[in-house]
């Protein structure tokens, strides 16, 4: 008996796989056109997932796409991921088309940006990013970078943005927050056990906790509860209408906090565990940061808080920064799709199919950057790279909302680490992995070295 059940099972089984595989052809062949880009779907259903994020689990993201535009010739390409079919679109001219295709900002409410409150912002970055080195990084002789560093940034976006300082409540919202952000890239597998069902319960679980904070601000501000409101963020999504007069709901205010803190912190905590690497690997360069940013603290004439035109005599240093993001930016790449056919290079791209740009491509191509595997900041001087090649912060219209408030951020936490601090590398070569996102496998512990009084 077991052995027929056994039997049964495996014939089920054997059918769905044939009818997956025969609603894979109906489907292709629907839609087949004799004018497509060149390139292969892969495997029926799973088309080259397991090849895209192999790439990225071996640290090359950019392989998956550069080993096709070889194998075709060509500057696009078709293929599908994850059961969407898909159109790579490669190099400047890729970058181009798709950031200064028609977009929408009106989610945040007509004008209310993160970067338009970097100047306000200033004072509380650096109190809040010396309080964290008191914390956590002196008295210490090793730390691992990627977690004391993802802690920070996560607990200054919820100050910024919303003015939370209850320590549980970031806390947990920050746990949850790693729970997602493993599932952000994850195969959509909505069942126990997965990550993207984790992920789904982790989000649903943020969403809620923020919509409660969105709701107690909202009745605070209503009933006049605040003595002097709080100039962050939050106040101005439910205080300030968008373009038609219309206030966001509590739903859509938690959502666009969510995005935010999303982007505002992991991202950034990426950046500067790879700045710090970096800086480990290359003394000559740490040097050079730190006599900028000695002569920007002397200069300061007696302020006890950086200003505007602190940040903007940071130069060398946010070359350096650049030239971080070249070589391993945070985000590679992303997916758009297409409302209507698109003609691009003479090929069609049907309705409905996804668009996807890998950054890191045009980063690493020697056309645009000679010795590109070379560290040299001086890349970024003058008039810099060729337009739409060098894209970590997006482009065009496309251009990453928070980019003043991420360059703000990190370079106030490197004016205060580097003149505290020399460290050495402890795991010298240490991989990196894109789980999503950039990080060294093992978390970049470091061995701390305080300067002599």
């Amino acid at each position: 008996m077991s052995m027929e059940i056994v039997i049964s099972f495996a014939i089920f089984i054997a059918s769905i796989l044939s009818l997956l595989f025969l609603f894979d052809l109906f489907v292709r062949n629907r839609t087949k056109t004799s004018n497509l880009p060149p390139g292969s779907y892969g495997w029926p259903v799973i088309g080259e997932t397991l090849e895209f994020l192999r790439s990225r689990r071996d640290g090359s993201p950019e392989k998956f796409v550069t080993d096709r535009i070889e194998k075709y010739q060509s500057q696009v390409f078709k293929t599908c991921i994850v059961g969407e079919k898909v159109a790579v679109l490669c190099g400047p001219a890729g970058n181009k088309f798709l950031f200064e295709m028609r977009i929408n900002w009106s989610m945040f409410g007509g004008q209310v940006l993160p970067d338009a409150f970097s100047k306000l912002y200033i004072k509380t970055m650096e109190l809040s990013t010396q309080h964290h080195i008191r914390n956590y990084w002196q008295g210490k002789e090793e730390l691992k970078v990627f977690p004391t560093i993802k802690l920070h940034t996560f607990e200054l976006a919820c100050r910024l943005f919303m003015s939370l300082e209850d320590t549980n409540r970031i806390s947990n919202l920050f746990n949850l927050f790693n729970i997602f952000l493993k599932g952000v890239l994850s195969v959509a597998l909505n069942f126990p056990g997965t990550r993207f069902y984790h992920a789904k319960k982790a989000t649903n679980a943020i969403r809620k906790e923020l919509v409660l904070i969105v709701k107690q601000r909202r009745e605070a501000l209503e009933q006049k509860l605040l003595v002097s409101p709080p100039q962050d963020l939050l106040s101005h999504l439910l205080l300030f209408p968008d373009e038609n007069g219309k206030f966001m709901s509590e739903l859509e205010s938690a959502n666009n906090i969510l995005l935010l803190l999303f982007a505002g912190h992991d991202t950034t905590s990426v950046t500067l565990t790879l700045v710090m690497k970096y800086l480990g690997e290359l003394p000559h360069v740490y040097e050079k940061v730190l006599q900028e940013q000695k002569e920007i603290a002397s200069s300061k004439g007696g302020r006890e808080y950086f200003n505007w035109d602190d940040i903007q005599k940071m130069k060398y240093t946010w070359d350096v920064v650049s030239e971080v993001l070249r070589l391993t930016s945070p985000i590679t790449g992303s997916f758009r799709e297409a409302l209507v056919d698109l003609n691009y290079q003479g090929y069609i791209i049907p309705k409905g199919w996804k668009l996807y740009w890998n950054g890191a491509v045009t980063h690493m191509d020697p056309k645009f950057f000679p010795k590109a595997k070379s560290f040299d900041p001086s890349r970024f001087e003058g008039a810099g790279p060729t337009p739409f090649s060098y894209v970590p912060f997006g482009g065009g219209p496309r251009m990453c909302l928070g980019k003043e408030f991420a360059r703000l951020e990190i370079l106030v936490f490197i004016h205060n680490i580097v003149k505290d601090f020399r460290w050495k590398l402890l795991i010298p070569n240490e991989k990196i992995e894109y789980d999503p996102m950039p990080t060294p496998i093992e978390g970049l512990p470091v061995l701390l070295q305080p300067h002599s009084p």
